[in-house]
């Protein structure tokens, strides 16, 4: 129990969730935290002003930080963002920032074909990285990511916030404790209900939106009103659709909580759209089950099966979406936005707890993991297993059959049409271009 009260601790003031990682940090907390100094505010920007505005606004709240910029390709859109926050110089172009050796920190919060080639370009020009999830686009920027994080020795935190979640952080302490047995399985559900996109033809973007910036290093399309600014998401191009979207919170804590700290071995399943008639690429429907070899502590073969439904206006299992632990000798149901409900034999109802998603949590163990007194609740590393599992349960539904994965190597097994896509198509010459 003395364990347990430490680890409790450490949670609320924003350390917890390292202390049980299913990776280790990118960097020790000493190096990361080596470009700042102790009586030093942390200048950060702040790229893509959707999502990041909120983030923004987090950051400002924090005593050493200092919103140096704002970035977005949407003049209006970065207009508000700058009224609303009151602090930051409004850029359209990301060089701005990097060549700007006074930013200590770069926030990526754009869409997601940006997310590692902004974080990679942010890192060699020495910057600490906040990205929002999924951190990657595809299966190899992960591993680009991870290897750019060590070289260069910055702090690199992916946005899936409830790794900074007490509450969380109380459930996943529960199952290493062996509250319900060995957990050797976990149901993350998706469920919720998106709006339908309809069909665009191509045409001319709105005036003071600089669409050619945006589309940066992906492969050009030409602009259409359903992609800007959250339609986006469900083309492949730029997206990874809801299950990287949104299906990746709970992806992250349903490996995080199996103890699963390797790729799984085996991908099946099914992923159509079923509901909605619009130009969205991804499935509205999706049931994939991940195998896992036998990795983790202790080593042995354990299951992921991931549902979506992006159709349904109705809540189950107490909760949208969450996560479903079933042991040995109980289960434990886990929605991050709603609390945990801890079940014995025969459904007996043992503990139960409400609790919100974190504000701020996330963003203060990123500002202290650069001063160098905490470690990273969500490193590059962490991010990329639980973001692969987005990019192989995206694969398996759009390829339309099961797949051979190697976790070691992170390529298929004798399946070229799926290796073709373990990586992506850059835009010839782009600046951001990963090689």
């Amino acid at each position: 129990m003395s364990n347990r009260r430490t680890f409790l601790k450490q949670a609320a003031a924003s350390a917890t969730a390292l202390a049980m990682a299913t990776a280790p940090a990118t960097a020790p907390a000493a190096a990361v935290g080596a470009a700042v100094g102790a009586g030093e505010r942390i200048r950060l920007a702040v790229v893509g002003l959707s999502r990041g505005r909120g983030v923004a606004e987090a950051f400002k709240k924090q005593p050493d930080a200092e919103i140096a910029y704002l970035c977005d390709t949407d003049q209006q859109r970065l207009d508000a963002a700058r009224k609303a926050i009151g602090a930051g110089q409004p850029v359209a172009d990301l060089r701005r920032i990097l060549d700007d050796p006074s930013v200590d920190a770069i926030v990526i919060a754009t869409p997601d074909h940006w997310h590692a080639p902004a974080a990679i370009r942010a890192l060699e020009a020495g910057k600490h990285v906040y990205v929002e999830k999924p951190p990657t686009h595809n299966i190899r920027e992960g591993r680009l990511l991870i290897e750019a994080a060590k070289k260069h020795g910055r702090a690199v935190q992916v946005g899936t916030q409830n790794r900074s979640n007490e509450g969380v952080a109380e459930a996943i302490q529960m199952l290493r404790e062996g509250i319900i047995g060995d957990v050797l399985a976990v149901k993350v559900i998706n469920s919720q209900q998106r709006r339908n996109i309809g069909h665009a033809e191509p045409c001319d973007p709105p005036p003071g939106v600089d669409y050619d910036t945006w589309v940066g290093p992906a492969p050009w399309l030409p602009y259409q009103p359903n992609r800007l600014h959250y339609g986006w998401h469900w083309f492949y191009n730029f997206g990874t659709g809801d299950m990287g979207n949104d299906g990746v919170h709970d992806l992250d804590i349903g490996r995080w909580g199996l103890g699963a700290d390797c790729h799984p071995s085996r991908i099946s399943g099914f992923g159509r759209k079923l509901y909605f008639d619009d130009a969205q690429e991804f499935p509205d429907t999706q049931y994939i089950t991940f195998e896992y070899p036998a990795c983790g502590a202790p080593a042995r073969r354990r299951l992921l099966v991931f549902e979506q439904r992006i159709w349904t206006p109705y809540r189950q299992e107490r909760f949208e979406n969450g996560d479903i632990f079933y042991g040995t000798n109980g289960v434990l149901a886990l929605g991050k936005g709603d609390g945990y409900w801890l079940y014995g034999e025969k459904n007996k109802l043992i503990k139960e707890r409400t609790f919100g998603m974190p504000e701020e949590a996330h963003q203060r163990n990123f500002l202290d993991a650069i001063r160098g007194t905490a470690r990273l609740n969500a490193d590059a590393e962490t991010g990329h297993l639980s973001a692969t599992l987005c990019h192989l349960g995206n694969l398996c539904a759009r390829l339309g059959r099961d797949l051979e994965f190697h976790p070691a190597k992170e390529e298929f097994v004798s399946d070229a049409e799926a290796s073709g896509l373990v990586g992506r198509q850059y835009r010839e010459g782009h600046w951001a271009a990963l090689a």
